[in-house]
């Protein structure tokens, strides 16, 4: 009885210790969040001493500083992603039947214009059963031919002249398509364009499966990037998009041609397409190329260097020229900073046109230091 009491009242101990366990280690947490808060409250209280220190001690020194007047401006934004050259057609060409190839009439880096034959498969059984076919025609025409003189003198049945016109009109269609797959041993290009590659040579078996020969045409290109889908909003078909190839050091302008209307799930983007004309073929598919796409833009924007806000616990913050009896002090104003491009800050509130900043020195004043300029 003894034992079972024991082991009833340890139980119970130990639920009791589980289910306050959560609630201790909640309180810690709030505790130290308020030791935190306090510590960062003394250290603010300490910057703020000594920052008066600072400035009571310069109420007399002077400082060299440069200052430059605040103008509204025209500012611009724009987001940088590598684009994927491709040509607009580039193409793998092969027979539109299966044969031996006899005639390759072409090599790497000849212009080829459309329809034009680039390779010639054995066609030696259909020539021989083209022969045959218009053998036998020239016997059914002169066949039909009786028949119907026969025919229109009331002469003979009508199922002998059907069959004589039967016959005739049968091997013109049978002739027909023996051409048509005579034709099809003509390999042919179907774009205008350059040969850039031989896949297969003289005396290889050619077939609709295997490739004969790559034909591209890169006199336009086409241009593929991934845009994050946050920029979703502010790209649009027909912005201007500045392409830049490094390793040609040409830079072009061209529109957005089109965007695509699904995100890709795996990263997050959605492509955008650019054409561009490429008359002297200079541009290489698959060659580097860096987009620029402008999303942002202002017309009367505040914009000061990005290394003249700084930060305190109020917030970001740059120093102005304050006049006060024909002197000349730094105030400490805060702002509230906008898009950067370019190291160059867009300021949205606390600047405004004709203000004067401190642009050079601003690291050896506080507020209220004395300047000269």
């Amino acid at each position: 009885m003894k034992k079972n009491l024991l082991i009833v009242a340890v139980a119970i101990i130990f639920s009791a210790c589980s289910s306050k366990a959560p609630v201790d280690d909640m309180e810690a947490k709030h505790q130290q969040l308020q030791e935190y808060k306090n510590e960062m409250h003394e250290l603010k209280v300490k910057i703020d001493k000594l920052e008066k220190e600072i400035s009571d001690g310069r109420e007399n020194e002077v400082v060299n500083v440069k200052v430059e007047q605040l103008q509204a401006q025209y500012f611009e934004h724009f987001i940088e992603v590598t684009g994927k050259v491709e040509a607009e057609y580039d193409i793998n060409v092969s027979p539109e039947t299966s044969g031996v190839i006899t005639q390759v009439l072409v090599k790497e880096g000849d212009m080829v214009s459309k329809g034009q034959v680039i390779a010639i498969l054995n066609s030696d059984v259909l020539e021989r059963t083209l022969d045959e076919l218009k053998v036998q025609l020239e016997l059914a025409e002169t066949n039909f031919a009786r028949t119907e003189n026969l025919w229109n003198q009331n002469i003979g049945s009508e199922m002998q002249y059907l069959q004589a016109k039967n016959n005739k009109e049968s091997l013109e269609k049978r002739i027909e398509s023996v051409n048509s797959q005579i034709e099809m041993t003509n390999v042919k290009s179907p774009i205008n364009g350059v040969v850039d590659y031989v896949y297969q040579k003289k005396g290889n078996i050619g077939s609709p499966q295997v490739p004969f020969a790559r034909v591209i045409d890169i006199s336009k290109i086409k241009i593929y990037a991934d845009v994050s889908e946050s920029y979703l909003t502010k790209v649009h078909k027909g912005d201007i998009a500045q392409v830049n190839f490094p390793a040609l050091g040409k830079k072009l302008e061209a529109p957005i041609f089109r965007i695509s209307n699904s995100i890709d799930p795996n990263n997050r983007t959605f492509r955008v397409r650019i054409n561009l004309n490429n008359p002297d073929r200079s541009i290489k598919p698959n060659l580097v190329s860096v987009i620029r796409i402008r999303d942002y833009k202002a017309e009367d924007a505040i914009v000061i260097p990005s290394l003249l806000i700084k930060e305190d616990f109020k917030g970001n913050y740059t120093y102005v020229v304050e006049s006060k009896d024909g002197d000349n002090f730094a105030k400490k104003v805060y702002v509230t900073p906008g898009v950067t491009n370019n190291n160059m800050t867009e300021i949205k509130e606390g600047l405004n046109a004709g203000t004067q900043i401190v642009s050079e020195g601003f690291n050896q004043i506080v507020d209220g230091t004395k300047l000269l300029f």
